[in-house]
């Protein structure tokens, strides 16, 4: 062989192993295995995860939950009675019913002459379609796009903006699961939107949603560089409500974003009950055993996902399913959702502190995507998520050890399989 061709290929090669090593390493300062110890009362435990995840507790704020379709709804009101600016970060967004309410109300509220800006994914994004770009943009709303297909993102490819957003004058935020598709209507085009997506979001006041609104800042200054400031959109803010909130968005570059601490950190300091609804559940190991150690300490643990038939991945379910016989065998009781796709990301805690928010319980949200969570310090906030868990068990099936000890070979490997591209999903 030519030798200069060896030369090439060996220098290829080095190249090849260099780019892998980098983005071990990176991945590796941003996966380590957590381990903690906490006692202490609630309160001194809450205040301290609050801090793990790179936040603060904010007091004075109120909560409202939003459930399913009266969600748009909700938007729409708090677009409509904006006076000032309007925020909105989504990673999916989809023509059709409500795609086309949303953007009234947004170019309404342009030409009121408010600050519009919209943040979207490119890729959850992309089926906007050009005409509802357009229309946007002429009605005088700012338009982004998270991290374009192009040859400057090409490392970043894989980080999705994931977040669910909705701010108003800098005073008012929508914040959880929700995407604009019409997936999320009870009246759709079954034709269009087989399955539909059940969602929890909250409505918040006060002074958290300055802390949200840099959250939303932060990847806006990164896509249009632009750094917005003023009493339009930073608002000295009074207390709203009696209610504690921290928010946990940060994603530093050598440790584990702040999403993934917050969740593993409440299985750790949970003494009571640990209630999970989540669409994607796919626990790392490490996860895996903190959810099993609270189990010996006397933790009730429950997690609620979709079935495999009520899913819009059947790929990510099957690689959820490969661990459930280390959940099972640790004392964690699974339930199988058949009414629909349950797509609320929520965590409760001993009745009394909530998570709710973007990030689903897998790799791809905790290691990778840009994703945003409220934690909310309130018995009556918990008590209305873990009846809404108590009222989808009567539409779900608890799946047991036995049954999924025996099932069949060939869904074993799927599940396998499924399950080496869980950092993929």
């Amino acid at each position: 062989m030519n030798p200069w061709l060896l030369w090439a290929a060996g220098v290829l090669a080095a190249i090849a192993a260099v780019l892998l090593l980098v983005l071990w390493s990176v991945r590796r300062h941003r996966a380590p295995v957590l381990e903690m110890q906490c006692e202490g009362d609630m309160h001194a435990r809450m205040v301290s995860l609050a801090g793990l995840s790179l936040g603060t507790v904010v007091a004075g704020n109120s909560a409202q939950l939003v459930f399913d379709d009266a969600f748009f709804e909700a938007a729409e009101r708090q677009i409509d009675a904006a006076r000032h600016s309007v925020h909105l970060e989504n990673f999916l967004w989809k023509r059709g019913q409500v795609a086309t309410r949303m953007s009234r109300a947004l170019c309404d509220a342009a030409r009121r002459g408010l600050q519009v800006r919209i943040l979207l994914d490119a890729m959850g994004g992309r089926r906007m379609g050009r005409a509802g770009r357009r229309q946007l943009r002429e009605a005088g709303c700012q338009l982004a796009f998270f991290h374009r297909w192009s040859l400057r993102n090409l490392g970043v490819l894989t980080d999705r903006d994931h977040r669910k957003l909705v701010i108003t004058d800098g005073r008012e935020a929508l914040l959880g699961g929700h995407c604009y598709t019409d997936a999320w209507l009870a009246e759709r085009a079954p034709a269009t939107e087989p399955l539909r997506a059940y969602d929890v979001s909250v409505r918040v006041r006060g002074p958290i949603v300055s802390t949200l609104q840099g959250a939303f800042s932060e990847n806006w200054a990164a896509e249009t560089g632009e750094l917005f400031a003023g009493e339009a959109v930073f608002p000295v803010l009074a207390p709203a409500g009696g209610l504690a909130m921290h928010a946990a968005y940060a994603k530093p570059e050598r440790s584990a974003p702040a999403v993934k601490i917050l969740h593993h950190a409440a299985i750790c300091m949970a003494r009571q009950r640990i209630q999970v609804q989540n669409p994607y559940f796919i626990p790392k190991p490490e996860a895996i055993d903190a959810f099993g150690a609270a189990v010996r300490r006397g933790v009730q643990v429950r997690v609620l996902m979709p079935a495999i038939q009520a899913t819009d991945n059947v790929v990510v379910n099957l690689a959820a399913r490969r661990n459930f016989g280390k959940l099972l065998r640790c004392g964690v009781q699974l339930f199988e959702c058949e009414k629909g796709l349950i797509h609320q990301k929520i965590m409760t805690i001993d009745g009394a502190w909530s998570a709710v928010g973007s990030s689903n319980f897998d790799d791809r949200s905790f290691d990778t995507n840009d994703e945003l969570t409220l934690g909310i310090f309130d018995a009556d906030t918990a008590a209305q998520l873990d009846a809404l868990f108590d009222r989808l068990l009567q539409c779900a099936r608890p799946v047991s050890l036995r049954e999924w000890e025996r099932r069949p070979w060939c869904r074993r490997l799927q599940e396998h399989a499924c399950y080496s591209l869980r950092q993929l999903l």
